[in-house]
């Protein structure tokens, strides 16, 4: 037998027996895609839950604050634009729209804070009851996603699925990352 035949019989063994022994990887990547796919549209699903509440909520604050036509505008603007960033499937960008919503809705609830007889109202209530239990489901849904891209994202790039994951062009996908400005507590500016 010649040297490159010993040496090509010698690659395929390998191969072979990592094949054997590690099995393609082909249908674990599928199936943390998959994994990754279902909770990213749990967090949209939260993510729209909220945006559907909210404008309940804004009726209710409106009915004692008919002046503060500035944060009313504002949390419609973040609506719209949280829409457009679900309808992208962009991690990124819902991060983004996230970040506007969450200072609309920090205004609005500045503007409810002057209004005592608002904050016994009934309805206010069980709507901001409504929105801090999906507020609480939205983190537990953020984190279970990036669980997913953590594993999936790993499992990519570890000997051998590594070498079906770029055979087949798997991508790592993006963690919810909110944007900086987020970190720290929004300034509300009524004046």
């Amino acid at each position: 037998m010649t040297a490159f035949k010993k040496t090509a019989l010698l690659l395929c063994s390998i191969v072979l027996l990592t094949s054997l022994f590690s099995g393609c990887g082909y249908n674990a990547i599928q199936v943390k895609d998959e994994e990754i796919n279902n909770k990213w549209a749990q967090v949209e699903n939260l993510q729209q839950r909220r945006a559907d509440l909210i404008p309940n909520l804004v009726k209710v604050v409106q009915s004692y604050a008919r002046h503060e036509r500035a944060v009313f505008k504002d949390i419609a603007d973040a609506r719209a634009r949280m829409s457009g960033a679900l309808q992208s499937n962009d991690p990124t960008k819902v991060a983004a729209a996230d970040a506007q919503m969450n200072t609309a809705l920090g205004r609005l609830l500045v503007v409810a804070e002057n209004y005592p007889d608002l904050k016994a109202n009934e309805e206010y209530i069980r709507l901001m009851d409504e929105l801090a239990g999906t507020e609480n489901r939205i983190a537990v849904a953020r984190m279970d996603y990036n669980d997913s891209v953590r594993d999936y994202n790993s499992y990519i790039r570890q000997f051998p699925d590594n070498i079906t994951a770029n055979v087949i062009h798997a991508k790592p996908h993006a963690y919810y990352n909110p944007p900086q400005e987020t970190q720290r507590a929004p300034q509300i500016n009524m004046e």
